[in-house]
């Protein structure tokens, strides 16, 4: 149970951060548009990334022993730096969400939320690398892995059929402003728990 509970935790707060695939889904949402052939697409997609990084690095680190606390640190540094980032983008502010856009054809949007997904670097970085060198540190990495996919399910079914209720508080850019501030804190307290731990 504490290793699908540090997957769901581990794997909500990587994908909570605002980025252009999130956008999307956010306006697809907004819009009453395609909604679930669009939250499916990426919810499989990081199911498939997080069961590889699982997969990979698990069997990887029952090899390489010192792998284990390289990916500790190196996970720690990188979840600093990714709060780091949603800080400076709250210091910044950033534009109100536009869902006024030109509806789309389906097969558009399923491409549109494929390239933004598998083209993005960050999402190897985030689920494949990341997701799966931690993996290793629990008891049972598949449950870990459970864990962070069930997170994926519930976070994109959550933002594209709760988008609607969301969409007067978007229209103004400082509730992302307010989130971003959230996911830097988040960031940064996962990354000082891995740093101790």
């Amino acid at each position: 149970m504490q290793s699908v509970l540090a997957g769901f935790t581990l794997g909500f707060s990587l994908i909570l951060a605002i980025g252009a695939q999130n956008a999307f889904v956010l306006r697809q949402g907004l819009m009453r548009q395609h909604v679930l052939p669009v939250v499916l697409t990426c919810a499989i997609s990081d199911a498939l990334l997080v069961a590889g990084g699982v997969a990979g690095f698990g069997a990887l680190v029952q090899r390489m022993p010192w792998l284990e606390d390289t990916m500790r640190i190196f996970g720690a540094a990188f979840l600093f730096w990714y709060g780091s980032r949603a800080l400076i983008s709250a210091w910044k502010g950033s534009d109100a969400l536009e869902a006024g856009q030109a509806a789309s054809s389906l097969r558009a949007s399923i491409l549109t939320c494929l390239g933004l997904t598998w083209l993005n670097p960050h999402v190897y970085l985030d689920t494949v690398v990341l997701l799966g060198g931690l993996s290793a540190q629990y008891p049972s990495p598949l449950h870990f892995g459970f864990g962070a996919v069930t997170a994926s399910f519930v976070f994109f079914f959550s933002l594209g059929y709760g988008a609607r209720a969301l969409a007067p508080i978007f229209a103004r850019p400082r509730a992302w402003q307010i989130l971003d501030v959230a996911v830097g804190l988040t960031m940064y307290a996962i990354a000082v728990s891995l740093f101790l731990g």
